[in-house]
C-alpha cells in the first residue's frame, strides 16, 4: 500500500482528555499547520499539504467533530477554536509555526497566533472571513445564518448535500477524495458546522472590540476574486476588507487569486504553496 498523501496519523491529547486527528508529513524547517474552514476538514488541504510537506513539516488536522476527531458538547465558539489550535501546536513542539487559516479558519490562526506570536512565523489566510467587511453585520447575513442552521441539519440526513459538495472534490488525490466523502456533510459534520456558527456575528463583533494584537507578523492574504454565489458586492467588499487586513502588518501582503472563488486550496492549490514557501 502507497503512502496517504497527507503523511501518517496521529493523534494530540488536549489538557481537557479531548482528541484532535491529524496527518503530518515530517519534513524540516519550520511547521506548517493547515486550519480548514467552517465545517471542513484536513483532507480540502489535499492538494496544498503534500508538496508543501516535501520541503518543511506539514500538518493538517480536523478541529472536535470533525473528520476523524471525536465530537465536543457545547457551543463551539471561535475563541474555543482558537484554545484547541494553540493546544496542538503544544503537542507538535516550539515551532516555529506557519498557520494557514481557510474561511472561518482565518480568525482561529489570527487569535491563535496573536495568544502566542514568539512561535509563529507568519500566517497565511485563505479567503479569510474578516469582520472588516460590512456584510457580516447585516441583517440579511444574520437572517440567512439562522435558516441555514436551522435547515443544513434535516438536509444533510438525506445525503444531499454530501452528493452536492461532491464535484468540488474532483482534483483531490484518490485517497483523500475517498475520505472527503465519507466524512464531509454527514449530519455529524453538520452539526458540529451549525454549533462552530451559532454565534458568528457575535464572535466577529468580538473581533473587532478587541483585535487580536500580530505585532509585526508577517501577514498574506489571499483573496478568492469570483463571486462563485457570493454575489458581486460582497466580493468586492469582503476582497477590499482582504486588503485592509493585510495592510495592518508591517509585512502584509495580499494577493488575488484570480480563478477562484472561495475554495482557493482546491482551485489554485499552487499559488497556496508558493505563497507559503515564502515562509520556510
Amino acid at each position: 500500500m502507497s503512502a496517504h498523501p497527507q503523511g501518517g496519523a496521529h493523534i494530540a491529547r488536549l489538557p481537557d482528555g479531548r482528541e484532535l486527528f491529524y496527518r503530518e508529513l515530517p519534513g524540516g524547517g519550520p511547521t506548517v499547520v493547515f486550519e480548514a474552514g467552517r465545517g471542513a476538514t484536513r483532507s480540502t488541504w489535499g492538494l496544498v499539504q503534500p508538496p508543501v510537506g516535501v520541503r518543511v513539516r506539514a500538518v493538517a488536522y480536523d478541529r472536535s467533530g470533525l473528520g476523524a476527531s471525536p465530537a465536543t458538547a457545547g457551543p463551539r465558539r471561535l475563541q474555543a477554536l482558537a484554545t484547541d489550535l494553540g493546544a496542538l501546536l503544544d503537542h507538535l513542539g516550539d515551532g516555529p509555526f506557519v498557520l494557514v487559516g481557510h474561511s472561518w479558519g482565518g480568525p482561529v490562526v489570527r487569535l491563535a497566533a496573536a495568544a502566542r506570536p514568539d512561535r509563529v512565523r507568519g500566517l497565511v489566510l485563505v479567503d479569510p472571513t474578516d469582520e472588516a467587511c460590512p456584510g457580516y453585520f447585516t441583517p440579511r447575513f444574520a437572517s440567512r445564518e439562522v435558516t441555514q442552521n436551522r435547515l443544513l441539519p434535516p438536509i444533510a440526513r438525506t445525503g444531499l448535500l454530501r452528493r452536492a459538495f461532491a464535484p468540488a472534490l474532483r482534483a483531490l488525490p484518490p485517497v483523500v477524495r475517498a475520505e472527503a466523502r465519507a466524512e464531509s456533510y454527514t449530519p455529524a459534520a453538520v452539526a458540529t458546522l451549525v454549533a462552530e456558527g451559532e454565534a458568528t456575528v457575535a464572535d466577529l463583533q468580538a473581533l473587532l472590540d478587541a483585535p487580536p494584537d500580530l505585532g509585526d507578523l508577517p501577514v498574506t492574504v489571499v483573496s478568492g476574486t469570483r463571486a462563485a454565489g457570493l454575489g458581486r458586492r460582497n466580493r468586492a467588499e469582503l476582497v477590499e476588507a482582504h486588503a485592509s487586513r493585510a495592510s495592518t502588518s508591517p509585512h502584509g501582503r495580499h494577493v488575488r487569486a484570480e480563478r477562484s472563488g472561495h475554495l482557493v486550496m482546491l482551485t489554485e492549490p499552487e499559488l497556496l504553496v508558493s505563497e507559503i514557501a515564502r515562509f520556510s
